[in-house]
């Protein structure tokens, strides 16, 4: 099975992530496939919005730590980059849909949806700062807009978990479902924004976000303060520390 599955049915790209034995944490491949797939989405006239679902009761506990350092050490170019920086670009409506464990980038994706649905056992989690990291994805500037300065500084300063009713109250989720009906109900209400006057729905997002080359410009921000980071000693003790515990 391949671990992000694609389908396209009723106007809806759906990703599923389906590495669950490693809680779908995010490799180079990955993010190499999200990124082919939103490429296909923008291509495809009869794909109206995009839908994310994890497999195996987790939506994703965020980077592959080993994964990352890997692809750092070797050089290459880091697909995790580059799949947050078409989050701020992507034109089309995206949905989430999230079961258990929704840690790092699988938490700060869900600032880039239009609707983010959530199971009564979803748990969030912003850890960057316990990892010797800054933030990512521009939710040092979408967080705090979307759920207030006080709450944004205790869930990423803090780096403390919060649970789904909690999302739902500060306004990250819409709306708290019941696990054998999330899929299916964030897939209806994809299905209802695919369906609706593209050209409208579309424009009407784009207002709603607001100016994409201010998102796409923190983004560089934090991608540079990260780099940085990387060098420092207790980022790289803490990374240690994080593989040592997931052996």
């Amino acid at each position: 099975m391949a671990e992000i599955e694609t389908t396209v049915a009723e106007g809806v790209l759906e990703f599923t992530l389906n590495r669950p034995a490693k809680k779908n944490a995010l490799t180079q491949s990955m993010y190499l496939a999200l990124l082919d797939g939103f490429s296909r989405a923008e291509a495809d006239e009869s794909v109206g919005a995009v839908l994310i679902t994890g497999e195996g009761g987790v939506f994703s506990a965020g980077n592959d730590i080993g994964d990352f350092i890997s692809a750092v050490q070797k050089g290459q170019g880091l697909a995790a980059a580059d799949f947050v920086r078409k989050l701020a670009t992507f034109s089309k409506p995206l949905v989430a849909a999230v079961d258990g464990l929704a840690v790092g980038v699988g938490c700060t994706l869900l600032l880039h949806c239009d609707l983010v649905y959530a199971t009564a056992g979803a748990r969030f989690l912003l850890p960057f700062v316990d990892l010797g990291l800054p933030p990512e994805a521009a939710s040092s500037l979408l967080l705090p807009r979307r759920v207030g300065m006080a709450r944004a500084s205790a869930w990423l300063l803090l780096a403390e978990p919060f649970d789904a009713p909690e999302a739902k109250e500060a306004g990250l989720v819409n709306a708290v479902i019941a696990a054998d009906e999330l899929v299916g109900f964030a897939r209806e209400k994809a299905r209802k924004l695919g369906a609706k006057p593209r050209a409208a729905l579309m424009e009407s997002r784009r207002l709603l976000r607001g100016d994409a080359s201010e998102i796409s410009a923190r983004m560089e921000e934090e991608f540079q303060s990260f780099l940085r980071a990387l060098h420092e000693p207790q980022t790289q003790a803490a990374f240690a520390a994080f593989l040592a515990k997931s052996k």
